[in-house]
């Protein structure tokens, strides 16, 4: 079954609420927010259209809602499914309940059915929905998707040899080969860093170098512990470490144990094998004595670090303490991996000396261009895109603010004052006047200050004719995977996100990335634009556009990230004045 509703659903839904069951505007507004819509408007106006009739504003909630329009157990989607009921024959509503009753009350009256019906707990996807829909002649997809797609996995998996893998390019081949020559040579004293630009395939190497020296250890009952910062890099590194072990065609499988996410894997089940964890899930745990990670500490083979320049943290600090007095002070073979561009080089050779680590980053003897700007190598031959940078400065209104009042514990912008630009309507009226202009049908991720601002600005490219989305860490997992996979597919535009699209996801086709919400970090910055910067050879784009909107914000605190990031932009970077 799809799992995106086509335009051809959409206006099937729209025809059905206006013209079938003149569903009326107070109920459409509800379900979308009334002061969303009223802010809606105002936008509109300021575009020069008119305020959204009954068709627009019915036709902008079940694009922005989706599948989810029913879904839910607010007033305002019970009162709009009680309504929907009350257009239908008393024949069929009683046929209704009685497939679907409450067992607590004995009704037989349709005029005392329509409210129990509509209360009707909705588990997107199960037999109610879909009889809802069925009945009202809706699509199936409008039953909303199920959770079954989305339910919690199992705590490890057992992967069977079968199928192929693109082969390494060279300069891959190469870090492969010279890591594995420190771990033949170091053994479990191996302390290795490996840099390489993002997009460059990092885990890649990394997986492919410590599957094949930790092969004949697995059978000794050892453990690969592979960690990572965010259960969508988890599921990443899974799937790499599936695909590789597959494309080794050993004779034996190999068990992946699931330790992120809340999973909580049984002792009894360790045999050996790989271990993919969250950070934070393995400090949680060390604090209550786990029995399953102590005893994975103390079989441990090896440990990989992902976004190693997180390894300074008091957690990792905790994690090596308990590792050392469970595996004894020697350990055993430790990886980091980071990524070098926009982060200093003298970042980068601090996590070398904190692990006392042999540094592999890529060896290009034979290329002057390469000794030149390493990063424009890796372009030349299509390796990573070249970005355009593109900003937007808003010198008119200058921001004056307190640096304490303004700036978290880590030195970035507050969530407070987040919430005061994602507020700034007029700043939100130059957001969508850029997008507007970007052309039609290329791939956009768009990072807002806040969820709600991801969602308001999602509703306005809607309103406005572009189809767009939003997810946050509220949206289902299930939901989440059907907006990227639309997204991946060409069916969305527009792709809204607050704090989701990071790291570990992964849609290299995108043109555009638009980042609306301020950031410091030079590390978060990284992880956005590293989002479109995968080239052609690896199944990417040749140009990637990145716009900022900077404010003049008058502080004396750190400096926006992008200014650190001069040396990134290959194209020409643009300053551009709000218009």
């Amino acid at each position: 079954m799809k799992e995106f509703p086509t335009d051809d659903d959409i206006s099937r839904v729209v025809a059905l609420l206006i013209d079938t069951y003149h569903v009326p505007d107070r109920l459409i507004k509800g379900v979308m927010g009334k002061e969303q819509i009223n802010q809606l408007n105002r936008m509109l106006q300021d575009f020069s259209q008119q305020t959204m009739g009954s068709y627009q504003m019915a036709r902008l909630v079940v694009m922005q809602k989706g599948a989810e329009v029913f879904s839910g157990s607010g007033q305002a989607v019970r009162e709009l499914r009680k309504f929907l009921l009350k257009k239908l024959s008393d024949d069929t509503v009683k046929a209704l309940y009685e497939q679907h009753p409450n067992p607590k009350k004995k009704i037989t009256t349709p005029s005392y059915m329509y409210g129990e019906l509509a209360s009707k707990k909705w588990i997107p996807g199960g037999r109610w929905p879909k009889a809802f829909v069925r009945a009202l002649g809706f699509p199936a997809i409008f039953a909303g998707l199920s959770q079954k797609d989305g339910k919690k996995k199992a705590v490890y998996e057992d992967v069977t040899p079968q199928k192929k893998v693109p082969k390494l390019v060279p300069y891959q081949e190469d870090m492969k080969q010279r890591m594995l020559d420190v771990l033949n040579r170091e053994g479990d004293h191996t302390r290795c860093m490996l840099s390489l630009p993002t997009g460059g395939g990092k885990t890649r190497i990394a997986v492919e170098s410590f599957i094949e020296w930790m092969h004949p250890r697995f059978y000794d009952g050892k453990y690969m512990i592979w960690i990572a910062q965010s259960e969508e890099l988890c599921e990443q590194a899974i799937t790499c470490i599936s695909d590789m072990w597959i494309d080794k065609e050993f004779s034996e499988s190999l068990r992946i144990y699931r330790y992120f996410g809340g999973s909580e894997p049984d002792p009894d089940d360790l045999t050996g094998g790989v271990v993919v964890a969250s950070i934070r899930q393995i400090y949680s745990r060390l604090q209550n004595d786990d029995p399953f990670i102590q005893e994975v500490l103390q079989d441990c083979g090896a440990m990989i670090i992902d976004e190693a320049h997180h390894a300074a943290s008091h957690m990792y600090a905790q994690l090596f303490e308990k590792a050392e007095e469970l595996a004894g002070k020697g350990l055993f073979a430790v990886c980091g991996l980071t990524a070098t561009p926009g982060r200093s080089d003298e970042s980068t050779y601090t996590l070398v000396d904190r692990f006392e680590a042999y540094l592999i980053k890529p060896e290009f003897q034979w290329s002057e261009t390469y000794h030149r700007n390493p990063l424009a190598y890796f372009r030349d031959e299509g390796y990573l895109a070249r970005p355009k940078h593109i900003v937007y400065e808003n010198n008119s209104r200058p921001i004056e603010v307190k640096e304490e009042e303004v700036f978290d514990h880590f030195g970035d912008f507050a969530p407070e004052f987040l919430r005061v630009l994602a507020a700034d309507q007029e700043r939100n009226k130059l957001i969508a006047k850029r997008l507007m202009e970007i052309p039609q049908g290329a791939p956009t991720l768009v990072y807002a200050c806040t969820v709600e601002h991801a969602e308001f600005l999602a509703s306005v490219m809607n309103a406005l004719g572009r189809k767009a989305v939003s997810i946050s860490a509220k949206t289902s997992k299930a939901q989440r995977n059907m907006y990227i996979d639309a997204f991946k597919r060409g069916d969305i535009e527009f792709l809204f996100n607050y704090g989701v699209l990071t790291t570990g996801f992964d849609a290299p086709k995108t043109e555009y990335i638009v980042i609306c919400r301020p950031t410091t970090s030079a590390v978060l910055y990284e992880q956005i634009i590293g989002r479109g910067l995968r080239g052609p050879k690896f199944g990417g784009t040749s140009t990637c556009t990145i716009i900022d909107f900077a404010d003049n914000i008058l502080n004396l605190g750190p400096p926006l990230a992008y200014t650190r990031f001069h040396h990134l932009w290959e194209l020409k970077e643009e300053v551009l004045p709000a218009r």
